[in-house]
């Protein structure tokens, strides 16, 4: 069973970067990844995704902003967050799962994913 841990939330003023990670406790060549938010009083969006195969994925709302990667140890999963957006402020979590194979309609599902971090927080103050 994997264990995902993230790291790198923190606060930071409009327009300013963040880098979140997600360390795994398995490698992840056979998982496919992805990392959600959740703003308060809103449902769980996807944000980024990654195939087990290294096909890409962003939300159309951090498209051009956002970057989702792995290490080359494929054990890590980043988040490299630009342009910072109050409306970005949530709580960010990283997902996996070893069975799944996301597609255009399906990346986004939160249900999809078996695993998941307890998550880190994001605050863009204006």
């Amino acid at each position: 069973q994997a264990q995902l841990e993230e790291r790198g939330g923190g606060s930071v003023q409009v327009g300013g970067s963040l880098t979140l990670s997600c360390e795994v406790s398995t490698d992840i060549y056979t998982y496919s990844m992805a990392w959600f938010r959740q703003a308060p009083g809103k449902e769980r969006e996807g944000v980024a995704g990654i195939t087990r195969d290294g096909w890409k994925r962003v939300a159309d709302s951090v498209k051009g902003r956002f970057t989702v990667a792995q290490d080359g140890a494929k054990t890590t999963l980043y988040l490299y967050m630009s342009g910072l957006e109050p409306e970005d402020t949530a709580m960010y979590s990283c997902a996996g799962d070893p069975a799944f194979y996301p597609g255009d309609g399906t990346w986004r599902d939160d249900f999809r994913y078996k695993y998941w971090g307890q998550g880190t927080q994001v605050a863009v103050s204006s």
